[in-house]
């Protein structure tokens, strides 16, 4: 892993207007950045704006404002054929194997799409270069004349990384890539992502709400919560040491050999429901939720505050020394 910063965000904000003229605040203030060779993690529960930052990073969905820098160029900027251009650096891996594939499409052709589509190589060059895919991702040459349908759902995957790495991208975006797998397809998947990036220095943003996948693949982890970041830290310091009380209560209901028929003493159990995206809190938007919150906690929003290392939590009740007070 190098120190050059891949991928750079900058306040990003994806609101989505209702009819009703109310607003939706699926991401609100988002900033990290991704050097070479980085597998960074976004992870939290359902609604936490994770997935809809990966598809803004990728310009799949609009962005209301902030800035993503890719290689230096705010993509945010980019029209037309500059930004067709800039896909070629960054790619995604979709969560649904079976509903990201075109089901009138032959796999060697959903594979090559990207390369018909930014015109690189020969057409002979293209075939050649699918055919090279289909082997790095463990499928038979001869698969390229099948349907998505004659395949399992692990294969689907397999053809849909091998379409993400059709550009030869140097960032590839993972939404939730196994999340739509059983267990023991999910361990194959994610050794072969982890193998791709050895062997092609690829740096990853991934998705997912599974923590145990997270700190398998993942050298550096974010933590959100209703459309922002409250903790980031190497899998190291935010596994060994949790600040946050959110994500520590995430870590604490992580099922492991370790914690069998042990008391749950210290755990930080959850008690009630997020609060909306429509309207959320003005202070801490998990005071609601938690057994640490003061009143101040409630009026004002806390900041990411470095506390060593990689480590930076959201949190009015922690100290620089990463101590509860």
């Amino acid at each position: 892993m190098s120190d050059e910063t891949i991928l750079e965000v900058k306040d990003l904000k994806v609101h989505f207007p209702l009819r009703n003229g109310a607003v939706v605040h699926a991401v609100d203030g988002v900033s990290f950045e991704l050097k070479n060779g980085m597998a960074f993690g976004l992870v939290g529960e359902s609604g936490s704006g994770k997935s809809t930052t990966a598809l803004a990073c990728a310009r799949l969905v609009k962005a209301t404002a902030g800035e993503i820098f890719l290689k230096g160029t705010n993509i945010l900027d980019l029209d037309g054929e500059d930004m067709r251009q800039m896909r070629r650096f960054t790619q995604i891996i979709f969560q649904d194997p079976y509903a990201s594939l075109n089901p009138r499409e032959r796999a060697g052709a959903i594979v090559g799409r990207p390369l018909d589509l930014m015109r690189v190589g020969k057409p002979q060059e293209r075939r050649k270069r699918v055919a090279e895919l289909f082997e790095i991702v463990g499928l038979r040459p001869e698969q390229q004349e099948l349907f998505p349908h004659q395949f399992s759902g692990g294969q689907r995957q397999r053809i849909g990384i091998a379409r993400a790495l059709a550009t030869q991208p140097e960032l590839v975006i993972c939404d939730e890539p196994v999340s739509a797998l059983d267990v023991a397809i999910q361990a194959q998947i994610l050794n072969l992502l982890n193998r791709l990036k050895k062997d092609f220095g690829l740096t990853y943003l991934f998705i997912s709400h599974d923590l145990a996948i997270v700190q398998y693949i993942c050298d550096v982890i974010a933590v959100m919560y209703l459309g922002q970041i409250i903790e980031i830290g190497t899998k190291s310091e935010l596994y060994g040491n949790p600040l946050h009380p959110y994500t520590n209560a995430l870590i604490s209901a992580v099922p492991s050999v370790e914690n069998l028929g042990k008391a749950d003493k210290g755990h930080v159990r959850l008690r009630g429901e997020p609060p909306s995206p429509i309207s959320p809190p003005v202070g801490c938007r998990f005071a609601g939720r938690c057994s640490f919150a003061l009143d101040s906690c409630k009026k004002s929003a806390p900041r990411l505050t470095r506390i060593k290392g990689e480590h930076m939590v959201a949190c009015h009740r922690i100290n620089s020394d990463g101590k509860l007070v």
